[in-house]
């Protein structure tokens, strides 16, 4: 079955990792290049395992649209970005054998590097099985 790994974050994420001033807490650029080593690590393994399917991140939620009906009309508007919205950040799928199985293959996104003083508790991912078809998705 496939499973999807969401990943969260928030603008104020995006512009410490980018290193813009006033965002907490900073990021060095060896901070940042230490998380993509290990993500490109982990989400290695997963492919060795051959359990990957598809992974993606987004940028930052300062270009994202949002589209909504207002007096049954679409209007996109800037965001959703502000500082403490947490917005996704990106996804990776896998295809494995169980529930349990993908929450293990996530479980080791815990020991993803960041910078000195971050709490650890600050980020999360979520697993949630991928819908075959209407029914399952209504489950």
């Amino acid at each position: 079955m496939k499973y999807m790994i969401l990943l969260f974050g928030s603008q104020r994420d995006y512009d410490a990792m980018a290193g813009r001033p006033g965002a907490e807490p900073a990021w060095t650029g060896e901070d940042v290049g230490k998380l993509a080593e290990f993500m490109q690590s982990w989400w290695a393994e997963v492919v060795e395992s051959g359990e990957a399917v598809d992974a993606q991140g987004l940028t930052a939620p300062v270009h994202a649209r949002r589209v909504r009906l207002v007096d049954g009309v679409p209007v996109a508007t800037d965001g959703p970005y502000a500082e403490t919205q947490e917005v996704l950040a990106g996804y990776n799928i896998v295809d494995c054998t169980s529930f349990d199985r993908a929450v293990e293959i996530a479980a080791r996104l815990a020991k993803a590097p960041h910078p000195e003083g971050m709490p650890d508790d600050r980020w999360y991912v979520d697993v949630r099985p991928v819908a075959d078809n209407a029914e399952e998705s209504l489950a």
